[in-house]
């Protein structure tokens, strides 16, 4: 489970991937995660729309300085012609692998007929997928797909389409266990991944509710997937990467991070997220990240209701950095017996 994977001209180091979310996978995300075991990690979704290219939104989610290869963009539209012409745009600016975005479930994706929504006009689906792979079969740039396992319980047709898109060149499946219609409620089923890995040739990575060692070996067993891909369960828990190989190499559950590691880690995450953001809205878009550190870790409550008030009304980068460094030594230094907030299970962390 640990070896690597080819995908085109590259290798993979392991098989546990990020999955690509909207306002979480950016570069500073993607980067720690990568520090921390993730052997591959794809950007968060990119418009094909044109006027939208030089927005700064979309250049902040296309920026890679700094990260570790091979570079990973996903595109979303609804017009084959401007989707092809998306990925010949990020290739220009360093793309090395272009995935399709088939499989994210929200409204204003999928009232504009992408993302999951396509999945309902297989011929649209299949004119994209075809329209992308040419515009980067010249540049040797390979092609991944990201579904879902279909529309809804009575539509799932991400085994033909799976099979479609092999024949049309993609290079590497990545199937959610859920349809459209579930969004994120209910339970992921991989019957439908292992299904499709019975069908094609190329990679199979099963995604959805993947959150632990022992979760990520039970969908690899079960399906015979190629990796897995984890997404809401590594927000606050990027180290989850970390455990999952440790355990995978060794049979041993990985000891939990030390407080000497948790400063390094979070502290990078956050210098590298105000460089890209700027102060003023760093301090903003950091505190989702904060707020999700402060429900894995624990602690003393009291530290707990201190740094969740500081983090919402600091106003400058070194307000957030320390707060963060207060309470990581309120919580190694809790005596035995103080009044704990635990660690917020698994499941109650995938369902915030």
């Amino acid at each position: 489970m640990t070896g690597g994977l080819a995908l085109g001209p590259y290798v993979l180091p392991n098989r546990l991937f990020v999955a690509p979310m909207a306002g979480v996978t950016d570069r500073p995300f993607r980067r720690l995660c990568k520090r921390l075991g993730a052997g591959y990690a794809v950007s968060e979704m990119i418009t094909s729309r044109p006027e939208l290219q030089a927005s700064l939104k979309t250049a902040r989610r296309a920026n890679h300085d700094g990260e570790p290869g091979p570079i990973a963009v996903q595109i979303a539209g609804t017009d084959p012609a401007m989707m092809a012409e998306a990925a010949r745009h990020n290739i220009d600016r360093g793309a090395q692998i272009i995935d399709i975005n088939m499989g994210c479930p929200a409204k204003k994706v999928c009232h504009k007929w992408a993302g999951s929504a396509l999945m309902q006009d297989e011929a649209l689906a299949t004119a994209i997928i075809e329209a992308v792979v040419a515009a980067c079969a010249p540049h040797g740039v390979p092609v991944t797909l990201k579904m879902r396992t279909g529309w809804c319980a009575a539509v799932r047709n991400a085994p033909r389409l799976a099979r479609i898109a092999e024949d049309a060149g993609v290079q590497m499946l990545v199937i959610h266990g859920r349809t459209r219609e579930q969004g994120y409620g209910g339970a992921a089923e991989h019957d439908t991944a292992a299904l499709i890995k019975t069908l094609v040739r190329i990679p199979v990575v099963a995604n959805g509710d993947i959150d632990s060692p022992q979760a990520a070996a039970r969908v690899l067993r079960a399906t015979g997937a190629d990796a897995v891909m984890i997404g809401r369960a590594a927000q606050g828990r990027p180290w989850l990467f970390r455990d999952i190989l440790h355990e995978w190499r060794t049979g041993q559950a990985a000891p939990p991070p030390t407080t000497a590691e948790l400063r390094d880690w979070l502290r990078e995450h956050l210098l590298d997220h105000y460089a890209l953001y700027g102060e003023h809205s760093g301090v903003r878009s950091a505190r989702k990240h904060l707020l999700w550190y402060l429900r894995a870790l624990g602690g003393p409550r009291a530290a707990q209701q201190r740094l969740r008030a500081a983090v919402i009304a600091a106003k400058r980068a070194e307000q957030q950095l320390r707060a963060l460094e207060d309470f990581l030594d309120e919580r190694d230094a809790a005596p035995a017996g103080a009044p704990m907030a635990l660690p917020e299970s698994e499941a109650a962390l995938l369902a915030a």
